[in-house]
């Protein structure tokens, strides 16, 4: 025989207040007591209770649910941001719809069409590059938004994020200090990746400003592939034999790299320096440590659920640019040139 399903009346008794109590808490938790909202979800665990997703719509007018696009969900350090995006989104009874763009533009789009279609109260994308139709369609739904993983202080929309040039000087700063004028590059593919253009650009603008003219062939691109960034490494040291460092896109290109100056011979860091991005929890425990950039995507998660919850209770869609710092980890793969 089918057990009769748990309704918000029920809850409500279990509790000892109101539905409309008990439909305030689920659907503006905020203008409800703490302890009242305690009680009201003990009694919603106990019993079983499940929401009515349409019905809560209708009351609420907002569907509950946040849309997010992100490149890949391959790469561990947009997982973490993610996990924190959507534990933050949790606590106010919000639920993550996520798709993955495959650094596509064209994929994007059609990804943040069907979000929209399914009522979205809120966007989160990644970067600065994206199709101008997004936004057209973001403004026509009137729903907040923001660009993750990136900051400009002039930028037309919210972003939470790094301010990728610095980011990527920092490295390059590091390894010119100890002494190394032959610096290459193994860089995430630059088409429709504004996050890794602005970290090369980084590096650039600081050799530059330090009198050193860095070349094309210096400058490898390939997919964040492990595999591909063995590959980039033999080809950039058959290209500049006399590089004495290279700095990496991101932690899983590095480890690439070190696979590569192991297989030519080069002791790490006596022979080649190399540095990473973003520190991977695995990167601290392989021998020789990485060098590497500390981004804390665990914060941009929470900062962007904290935005976007922000938004969408007062109604608004303020731009707000926040900065978050990343910093340079020193551990064993860098050293002074011989």
């Amino acid at each position: 025989m089918q057990t009769k399903k748990p309704t918000l009346q029920d809850v409500a008794d279990a509790a000892g207040v109101s539905t409309a109590t008990v439909s305030r808490s689920l659907n503006q938790p905020d203008k409800v007591k703490p302890e009242v909202r305690e009680t009201i979800n003990t009694a919603i665990k106990s019993l079983g209770y499940v929401p009515h997703g349409a019905a809560r719509a209708l009351a609420s007018r907002r569907s509950h649910t946040i849309g997010a696009v992100v490149p890949t969900i391959d790469n561990a350090i947009f997982s973490e941001a993610i996990q924190y995006l959507q534990h933050g989104l949790s606590q106010h009874n919000y639920t993550l719809l996520l798709a993955q763009s495959a650094y596509s533009q064209e994929e994007e789009l059609r990804e943040v069409q069907a979000l929209l279609s399914r009522g979205i109260d809120g966007l989160v994308l990644v970067g600065e590059d994206h199709d101008p139709a997004i936004f057209e369609l973001v403004k026509q739904y009137r729903i907040p938004y923001l660009n993750l993983w990136t900051y400009r202080p002039d930028s037309p929309h919210s972003c939470i994020g790094l301010d990728n040039v610095l980011a990527g000087q920092q490295p390059a700063k590091h390894l010119y200090e100890l002494g190394h004028r032959k610096i290459g590059v193994i860089t995430a593919i630059l088409k429709n990746n504004d996050r890794a253009r602005q970290r090369l650009l980084g590096v650039r603008s600081y050799l530059e400003a330090q009198g050193l003219q860095p070349e094309d062939k210096q400058v490898a691109e390939c997919r964040y592939s492990g595999e591909q960034a063995r590959q980039a490494m033999h080809e950039l040291m058959a290209r500049c034999p006399d590089l004495t460092a290279v700095i990496c896109g991101n932690d899983i290109l590095a480890l690439g790299a070190l696979c590569a100056a192991r297989e030519l011979g080069l002791a790490v860091p006596e022979d080649i320096s190399v540095t990473g991005f973003d520190n991977l929890e695995i990167i601290s425990v392989l021998s020789p440590a990485l060098t590497t950039m500390h981004a804390p995507s665990r914060r941009m998660g929470a900062q962007a659920a904290e935005y976007l919850i922000q938004q969408i209770q007062a109604g608004t869609n303020d731009v707000e640019r926040v900065e978050i710092q990343a910093d340079l980890i020193v551990r064993e793969t860098t050293g002074p040139v011989k």
